[in-house]
């Protein structure tokens, strides 16, 4: 099995849910290039690692971060956020 083959080509940002228990999930995320994951708040800590391609991350603190296979960030709880993917990009959202 591979995270891509979770996700359809056709749209811009494309979310599936990869595991789930009563502690926790974990949320396959693709962002196509050019595609926004438009502005949220999570209200739980959430950690958003990049698997493949490159997406801009930033926040309402004006936190800005470029994310490249491996990078990872920390979402705090209740914080406007948003990620952009500047190429084809794979993403896992642990929360």
């Amino acid at each position: 099995m591979n995270i891509k083959e979770l996700h359809t080509q056709e749209k811009p940002v494309s979310a599936t849910s990869l595991f789930k228990s009563d502690l926790g999930n974990a949320t396959a995320i693709q962002i196509l290039r050019g595609g926004i994951l438009k502005e949220h708040i999570t209200k739980t800590p959430a950690l958003l690692i990049c698997m493949e391609g490159e997406v801009i991350f930033e926040n309402e603190n004006g936190l800005k971060v470029t994310l490249m296979p491996g990078d990872y960030v920390n979402i705090a709880p209740m914080v406007k956020h948003w990620v952009e993917g500047t190429i084809e990009s794979q993403l896992l959202l642990i929360k």
